[in-house]
């Protein structure tokens, strides 16, 4: 696994990557993280023979850049991810794993993107009508959004992701997880992602993906107090050609709590 960056748009673009180049693409896509919660299972999986690439998006993580409400929204983002794949000379269809917010993203990609999706993977993702959590919505009243303090902020993500590690929230960790927020520029861009948070562009994926052939699978770790497991078993009742692999004892980062398991689970469905 190495970091490595490429220029998106004029802008520094930071991305994790594993495996052969040559072998079929995973790209996998964050949420309201970043990348880091792609590492643990990230080495395992390019090992079944498949490339994987884990980006920051625009403003986030180890991403250079700006983004504003309209920039962040999921069908921004979704057109970005896109652009990123062409830049990084990926081309489609590939495979897609996505997490959080980045779940909103990925189901854009297969109803309405060009890239071509070929498989789609969804961890405790976002979906329905499942976000934004309260914790997120409350950044969507502007004067909240400009009255908070970068102290403030950084203050509840270390909440957020010592709630979210769960049981291997280890100080080193979370310190590890918390640390792109430590830069002014970015906490104030996660708010622009926090801003942006609308279910009304998952919900009018929801016709679209029933109607979907691609193979889908989730990952949920059943103990997610955010994006709830019932959210998971209705959509692989409600979509073709979909599966739920739960992972027990398993909180908002499954690959944390239990990285054999999701690695298993990611590789077997996305091995050619």
């Amino acid at each position: 696994m190495q970091r490595l960056t490429i220029d998106v748009d004029g802008v520094a673009t930071s991305y994790l990557s594993a495996g052969n180049p040559a072998d079929p693409v995973v790209l996998m896509i964050h949420g309201t993280f970043w990348s880091r919660v792609w590492q643990p299972v990230l080495d395992d999986v390019a090992a079944a023979g498949l490339y994987c690439v884990a980006v920051d998006l625009p403003g986030l993580g180890h991403s250079e850049g700006e983004l504003t409400v309209e920039t962040a929204s999921v069908p921004a983002l979704a057109a970005w991810v896109e652009r990123f794949a062409r830049a990084r000379g990926l081309s489609g269809p590939v495979g897609v794993a996505a997490h959080d917010i980045g779940g909103g993203i990925a189901q854009h990609m297969v109803v309405q993107g060009n890239l071509g999706v070929s498989r789609l993977a969804l961890l405790n993702a976002v979906m329905y009508d499942s976000w934004p959590v309260p914790a997120v919505a409350r950044y969507r009243d502007p004067a909240v959004a400009a009255a908070t303090t970068h102290e403030e902020l950084v203050a509840a993500r270390r909440t957020a992701i010592t709630r979210c590690l769960d049981r291997a929230a280890t100080p080193e960790r979370v310190e590890e997880y918390l640390a792109p927020w430590l830069q002014a520029r970015v906490a104030r861009n996660w708010i622009a992602l926090a801003a942006a948070a609308d279910n009304r562009h998952t919900q009018a994926l929801v016709p679209a993906l029933r109607e979907s052939p691609i193979p889908k699978l989730l990952v949920w770790g059943e103990d997610d107090p955010f994006q709830q497991i019932g959210h998971a078993e209705r959509f692989a009742r409600e979509m073709p050609h979909a599966q739920l692999v739960r992972i027990p004892h398993a909180c908002h980062f499954p690959a944390e709590n239990d990285p054999d398991a999701v690695a298993k689970a990611l590789r077997e469905f996305f091995q050619p």
